[in-house]
């Protein structure tokens, strides 16, 4: 649905922390599947660990943040005017080690919207078996208040 030059007009991250490489469905205001490739060439491998390589367990949260993120941004009036920050991570839990070779299914569902804040599942699947699953706050600010993006 959406490739890398699609996301990155959602997303302000870049190299080496854009972590959502496609999108594969989105259904605005509801749910999102997007895709994160995990290759050998992550600096990430470089430290985590040397001799046995293991995606950082944050990154693979930020990586759900970073879809629901995209899904946050198609259900919004407006969006090019916001953005999105984290507020509260719950009830992560880690599975399965993901190494390089794998490839990440995020998905992620609107669980609550209230005010300008939104509650988010995102579970992080590996050839179908759940490696990470957890909620997510995210907080909607407004760019202009926060001289963000200018």
């Amino acid at each position: 649905m959406f490739d890398i030059e699609a996301i990155l007009k959602f997303l302000p991250h870049r190299y080496p922390f854009l972590l959502v490489d496609r999108v594969l469905s989105l259904e605005k205001a509801k749910s999102i599947v997007a895709i994160k490739n995990v290759t050998y060439n992550e600096q990430f491998f470089q430290g985590h660990f040397p001799d046995i390589r293991i995606m950082p367990g944050v990154l693979i949260v930020e990586a759900m943040a970073q879809a629901g993120g995209i899904l946050l941004f198609n259900s919004i009036p407006d969006a090019e005017k916001k953005f999105v920050m984290f507020s509260k991570i719950d009830n992560m839990k880690f599975r399965k080690p993901v190494v390089p070779g794998d490839q990440l299914r995020l998905d992620c569902v609107f669980l609550k919207f209230k005010s300008r804040f939104f509650l988010l599942h995102g579970k992080a699947f590996v050839d179908g078996e759940i490696a990470v699953e957890g909620d997510m706050l995210a907080s909607l600010l407004d760019r202009k208040e926060l001289n963000v993006g200018k």
